[in-house]
């Protein structure tokens, strides 16, 4: 097992770390490694092997840092790449005498920052109150509208939702249980309305044998293909970008996160504390829910321009 390898299982079994999260560390180490060595990734022989990360220089760090900003590489890109990088060496240190960490020295331009794209509130309720979700028959279509339903409602991630099990989905209390990164766990409270979409899928999902789950099946998905097999990242991903595109949703982005983001913009405006929105996402640190602070005060200052009289400008023009 070369270091990196030795690298990401810690990451995974000592730290946690989910495995999208260790995949992504995977990527990027791969992808400096091949710069490093000049060796694209082989079948007989891996660029991983071939590393000598002891003999790596701060300057051999910033001439692949340069090749990712000439190849087009975000700022935002770049800067995670460095952090996986940094967090390599920082492992090699602690456990195999690495006496100093040469991504550390790395200074890198800070990306700008872009406030979460989300959904306004009509257009969400528009989306989601189209049909009763019991009047149809079609499995698919079903299932694919309770997928974004629970999105909206709940505010989970993409993997989350994917990961769900049906023994955690309980409609007589109104909550579920998600696994969040590093496999924290956090109970999720939802409304009637969502617990009636619950009801009609799970109905007609158990009443196939090829998706039925079993009541005494710890394992089972809650979600599932017309195959009994759970579903996947991309499924719900495109699920959801079809089901925004047909409704007509105006957003740059149209993704599983958007309606993330619209979940935690809307229960902000609508009075609910910033401790139980980062709770309710599973936000480790507050700072990573404020964000939508800046959304929902944005939303607020241009409700005053189009409402207050002294925000008119003469001619009936709106001051800004």
């Amino acid at each position: 097992m070369n270091l990196v390898e030795e690298f990401l299982s810690y990451l995974r079994l000592e730290l946690n770390y989910s495995p999208l999260t260790v995949d992504a560390y995977r990527r990027d180490l791969t992808q400096w490694a091949e710069f490093a060595t000049g060796k694209a990734e082989e079948v007989t022989t891996s660029p991983l092997d071939l590393l000598s990360p002891f003999d790596v220089t701060t300057n051999d760090l910033r001439q692949w840092i340069g090749s990712l900003a000439r190849g087009g590489c975000t700022p935002r890109t770049i800067r995670r790449k460095a952090s996986a990088l940094r967090a390599f060496f920082r492992y090699l240190m602690r456990n195999h005498g690495l006496k100093a960490n040469p991504a550390s020295a790395l200074t890198l331009s800070r990306p700008s920052k872009e406030l979460p794209v989300y959904i306004r509130p009509n257009e969400t309720e528009e989306l989601l109150s189209a049909d009763n979700p019991a009047a149809t028959d079609d499995f698919n279509e079903l299932r694919d509208r309770l997928i974004v339903e629970m999105f909206y409602s709940t505010g989970m991630r993409c993997q989350e939702l994917v990961d769900l099990l049906d023994i955690n989905v309980d409609t007589r209390r109104g909550e579920l249980k998600v696994h969040g990164k590093r496999n924290k766990e956090r109970i999720i409270p939802f409304g009637a309305r969502l617990g009636e979409s619950i009801e009609a899928y799970r109905q007609l999902r158990d009443s196939a044998s090829t998706t039925a789950v079993g009541i005494n099946d710890s394992e089972a998905h809650f979600f599932v293909r017309k195959n009994g097999e759970p579903i996947y990242r991309k499924l719900a991903y495109n699920v959801v970008h079809t089901a925004l595109s047909l409704g007509g949703v105006h957003a740059t982005r149209l993704s599983p996160h958007v309606l993330r983001h619209s979940f935690a913009t809307d229960m902000l405006n609508n009075g609910a504390p910033l401790s139980s929105v980062q709770q309710l996402l599973g936000h480790a640190s507050l700072a990573s829910t404020q964000v939508y602070t800046h959304i929902t005060y944005r939303e607020i200052k241009q409700n005053y321009q189009l409402a207050h009289p002294r925000a008119l400008k003469k001619g009936g023009k709106h001051g800004h």
